[in-house]
């Protein structure tokens, strides 16, 4: 059956491996009839400082509320991103602060120490590339920037199952096996 998949390359640079791997998902989804939507966060026009926070007024730039509705269409969400000292770029931790807000993405309810989830029913997927190993970044470091994008960000919101893809290390592979990545990523997508 056909998905609405969002896909982000939260990379902010453009022409990024990370972008060519979020391109290449798109790709295998569109392969098997999946609708696909992609935005790349290098060319997103948004402040990224949550200045107002959570008590205050801080209207949606254009970019950004095309991103909520397109999160609110889809049933499969995808980001691809570096990790960047054991976590995702500040920028887009920036769009996170900026477009999961109460009432969108969750919503606290009187009585419950636990915000309702309002994004549940989609699933996701992370692609990370990292220039550490994925054995010491799993057995040593314990993916901390893993588990904070699974339970306290996406799982917050209502995402379930939040699945992790890991390219590494970047730094110092060579061509032909960036092109594998790049298979690996376009078969993620027609599996999706």
């Amino acid at each position: 059956m056909p998905r609405r998949i969002l896909v982000l390359s939260g990379h902010p640079a453009e022409a990024s491996l990370t972008e060519a791997l979020a391109e290449a998902y798109a790709e295998g989804a569109r392969s098997k009839d999946h609708e696909t939507r992609s935005f790349s966060l290098a060319r997103m026009q948004f402040n990224p400082d949550f200045t107002a926070g959570y008590g205050g007024q801080q209207p949606l730039e254009p970019d950004l509320l095309a991103f909520q509705e397109a999160v609110a269409w889809c049933d499969h969400l995808v980001i691809a991103h570096p990790l960047w000292w054991g976590l995702m770029p500040a920028r887009l931790k920036g769009l996170f602060d900026r477009t999961l807000l109460p009432g969108f993405a969750f919503r606290y309810e009187a009585g419950s120490p636990f915000p309702a989830k309002l994004l549940k029913g989609r699933s996701a997927e992370v692609l990370v590339t990292a220039d550490t190993p994925v054995w010491w970044l799993y057995l040593v470091l314990r993916a901390g920037g893993y588990r904070a994008m699974k339970s306290q960000i996406l799982g917050f919101c209502g995402f379930r199952p939040v699945r992790f893809k890991t390219f590494a290390p970047v730094r110092g592979s060579t061509p032909e096996r960036r092109q594998r990545w790049l298979e690996t990523a376009r078969r993620l997508g027609a599996r999706a």
